[in-house]
């Protein structure tokens, strides 16, 4: 488990270790071609595919992609329940090839809230490529910055009652573990398609000091073309983590 950037420098390189993405824009690659945005849901999920091709190519080790937010539940019904059978779908189709791949899945949310069916696969799909280590691809569904904090704060206060009366010995290093990320690096780079600026409740603990990359780009069209500008991006940032310009340069 890697401290916290607030806590100590983290290593980085000009390829990001960790890439999290919020694929913004489906339903609007679709409306804009006349089609339903359900198409652009299913178009969305080829986007998936190369990022994850992309990436392992490029040396990342772990993505990071938000696929359904505990807002989302608000959406259309028809919507819902096709992203839902989206999501039963791929794991029936494609853990085969992510594990053939060397790639580990995990998925991080309130799975709680899903049918039993969908449950069952995300156990079935992380537990067969759990020994993989090509790249961690981790899936956010149902998932809510602030509810993963609220849960790693019960964990925690349901393992250690003792904190109760004694909150003045509660540090990050005792929360950290119970965070649904707790197994990876912060994110070095974030990347939001569709042309909003803004993290929606995303990882909203572990993107403290991660760069921020916007795109206009509708997540159907990000290819490995605008994944390669968004690293060029990122690797002309200064990465300070406090410090200044002048210590950067030893100066």
């Amino acid at each position: 488990m890697s401290k916290s950037s607030t806590q100590s420098i983290p290593d980085y390189s000009a390829v990001p270790r960790h890439l999290a993405i919020i694929m913004d824009g489906n339903g609007r690659w679709a409306t804009r071609r006349m089609l339903p945005r359900t198409a652009g849901h299913i178009r969305g999920m080829q986007a998936v595919r190369r990022a994850v091709e992309a990436c392992g190519k490029a040396g990342v080790q772990y993505l990071t992609l938000f696929a359904f937010s505990s807002e989302n539940w608000r959406r259309p019904q028809e919507e819902v329940s096709l992203l839902m059978r989206l999501f039963v779908q791929t794991l029936e189709k494609e853990v085969g090839k992510l594990s053939r791949q060397g790639v580990r899945l995990r998925v991080i949310g309130d799975l709680s809230a899903f049918e039993p069916r969908l449950q069952e696969l995300i156990r079935q799909a992380e537990e067969s490529t759990q020994h993989n280590t090509a790249l961690h691809l981790t899936i956010a569904a149902n998932y809510g910055g602030r509810w993963d904090i609220l849960q790693a704060t019960r964990r925690l206060l349901a393992e250690h009652p003792e904190l109760a009366s004694a909150p003045e010995q509660l540090d990050e290093d005792m929360l950290t573990p119970y965070l649904s990320m707790a197994f990876a690096p912060e994110p070095d780079l974030f990347v939001r398609t569709g042309g909003e600026q803004r993290i929606s409740n995303f990882l909203i603990w572990q993107l403290a000091y991660t760069e921020l990359y916007f795109t206009d780009s509708y997540w159907p069209d990000f290819d490995a073309d605008a994944l390669t500008h968004a690293f060029e991006w990122y690797a002309g940032r200064e990465r300070r983590f406090g410090r200044t310009s002048a210590q950067l340069a030893g100066r």
